[in-house]
């Protein structure tokens, strides 16, 4: 079959457009010019021109999150490619599909230490779920497409393409996706049928069973949500989720016990550490979520779907492992389920909920707000309560305690309206993601809970933000320190805050308004609601600057290296054991 021939600027263009493209994040530079000249002469595609490469990163992230659709990035050679690496990294840890687009310099330089040369397939084969270094223009578009089809297909994940400057400007055949099949990659879709009713008759006789979802969950669609709640229902089995799988059940579903880990609930951990049948569905088992491995779910028979075949049996050996697309694998369970005459005994079912109401009375997200002075997790439930009845609600957050009590005090009835740096733990991550994120629905009411040192990671993308009259909203709970790190500090190290203190902050107001937005302030708890209210009616970017007690913590807590029932439920609290971060008892 003979392809029309053309520039290859021009074909990643037209593969871009093919590949349902309609929106890329970026930065020009020399090596990737070409490109950049053919995105001036088409209008099929819009490009966001970020400020720093690491925030076009984010952005996509943000964009790909909240859509389901893989994210796109554009950047040049050298520094370009090496200030994308840490969004990259942080894609990869959450699963998250990304195409990055890297210019490189010529071929016949590429080795000669040239300007603006990195060895950028070096650099980042670590941090992508595949990439690729074009040789030949006639390589560009197979290229192009099966780094889509990688991105999304399997476990999603980043995948990046370095392309020397003299590949773009080359002549090349344009050869369409359908024309393209990758030839080796082929990832399962369907559990083995056999392994699910293996899987559904351990279920059937449970006496103390959990479900422990992730992130495969909200990866999978928005079906695969239905269908885990739909699960959630026949069986009647209590179901926690990661930080990750957020919004994968509704938070006001009754059988959810909250989310699961260093920061959850007191049922949730206390349930799965009692719990005699445990099905992880789309989760990998992070140190996160299973505190001391040797005490995990000590008692309990392990059942782990995802779609990943390198993650079963990892972290944590499981009795059965079933490999599948999440969504096709809960259909074939409710299947099975349906057909089985199988059911776990009631009375077991009913005293194992009688138990965990038990837990659920301690009220582990208890705070006290007293006073003028807001709390953090106040400040987070009145955003909450001033937004639950829209449907449009988008949350972002950057890394630290904000983060935790955002997963803690925000309820997330549907997936994708939850974006968070998992398992990187990116601070910076979230602005450039809620700018990703109102790009993708423009108008949305898009909100970055954050913390005064992440804001100030990524700050530069204000001027994106203004440039494109993004309405995001900062929500900052600005307690003046690195949260996380000043509590780490004060529990395990003598507090001994060893600059972990932000000095020096700006005036955020008037940062705000040095970029053309809104910045409003709260400084007691009688003035919060009132700032809520009129953040949200403002058609504008905001930064709110929400001061808040400097010295809450956030509990409950598992110490690094402890199991989960040896939580921390406040600061009267200490660990029996001083656990350093690396999870060794100190002695």
């Amino acid at each position: 079959m003979a392809y029309e021939e053309m520039l290859g600027a021009k074909i990643v263009l037209r593969a871009l457009a093919d590949q349902g493209v309609r929106d890329v994040f970026g930065y020009p530079g020399g090596a990737i010019l070409p490109v950049y000249d053919e995105l001036h002469q088409q209008n099929q595609i819009r490009h966001i021109l970020v400020r720093q490469e690491g925030g076009a990163v984010h952005a996509a992230e943000g964009y790909a999150r909240s859509t389901g659709k893989v994210g796109c990035v554009i950047v040049t050679s050298g520094p370009g490619a090496t200030n994308a690496v840490t969004g990259i990294t942080d894609a990869l840890m959450d699963s998250i599909p990304l195409v990055i687009l890297c210019g490189q310099v010529p071929t016949h330089l590429i080795g000669n230490d040239a300007f603006q040369e990195c060895d950028t397939t070096g650099i980042t084969r670590p941090c992508t779920k595949h990439n690729y270094l074009v040789k030949s223009t006639a390589d560009l578009a197979r290229t192009i497409h099966e780094a889509f089809y990688v991105a999304r297909s399997g476990r999603p994940g980043p995948v990046l393409i370095d392309l020397p400057k003299d590949v773009q400007m080359g002549t090349g055949p344009y050869i369409p996706p359908q024309d393209i099949v990758h030839r080796t990659y082929q990832p399962k879709t369907h559990g083995d049928r056999a392994a699910i009713e293996q899987a559904v008759a351990l279920m059937a006789q449970a006496e103390r069973p959990i479900l422990y979802c992730g992130g495969g969950v909200i990866n999978s669609g928005t079906e695969a949500s239905e269908l885990l709640t739909d699960l959630v229902d026949l069986t009647g089995f209590p179901v926690t989720l990661t930080l990750m799988g957020l919004g994968g059940v509704r938070a006001s579903h009754p059988n959810f016990l909250g989310m699961l880990g260093m920061h959850g609930t007191y049922e949730a951990n206390m349930a799965m550490h009692g719990c005699d049948v445990m099905v992880c569905i789309g989760a990998r088992f992070d140190d996160r979520v299973t505190g001391r491995l040797n005490a995990f779910a000590p008692n309990a028979k392990k059942i782990h779907v995802d779609i990943d075949p390198s993650s079963i049996n990892k972290n944590v050996m499981v009795d059965i492992g079933i490999i599948g697309d999440i969504k096709n694998v809960l259909r074939q369970m409710i299947e099975v389920w349906k057909a089985s005459s199988a059911r776990p005994e009631p009375k077991a079912l009913a005293a194992w909920w009688q138990q965990i109401d038990q837990w659920r009375a301690r009220n582990s997200l208890a705070y006290r707000q007293n006073g003028e002075i807001i709390k953090p997790q106040h400040a987070i439930r009145r955003l909450y309560e001033l937004t639950r009845h829209r449907d449009d609600v988008f949350i972002t957050t950057e890394v630290g305690q904000h983060q935790m009590w955002a997963a803690q005090h925000f309820g997330f009835e549907k997936p994708n309206h939850w974006m968070t740096s998992g398992g990187l733990g990116t601070m910076g991550y979230g602005l450039p993601a809620a700018m990703g994120v109102q790009l993708a629905h423009p108008d949305a009411l898009v909100v970055d809970i954050a913390g005064e040192a992440s804001t100030m990671m990524n700050i530069q993308e204000l001027s994106t933000i203004a440039q494109y009259r993004l309405p995001v909203k900062v929500f900052i709970l600005n307690n003046e320190y690195m949260g996380m790190v000043r509590q780490w500090q004060e529990l395990l190290h003598g507090s001994r805050y060893s600059q972990s203190y932000m000095e020096s902050l700006p005036d955020f107001v008037k940062l705000a308004e040095a970029f053309g937005g809104v910045g409003l302030r709260a400084e007691r708890v009688d003035q919060l609601d009132d700032v809520i209210r009129e953040m949200i009616s403002i058609n504008r970017p905001v930064i709110a600057d929400i001061r808040v007690d400097k010295a809450e913590n956030c509990f409950p807590m598992i110490p690094s290296g402890a199991a989960h029932n040896e939580m921390l439920m406040g600061p009267q609290d200490k660990a029996e054991q001083p656990i350093s971060e690396d999870g060794m008892v100190l002695v």
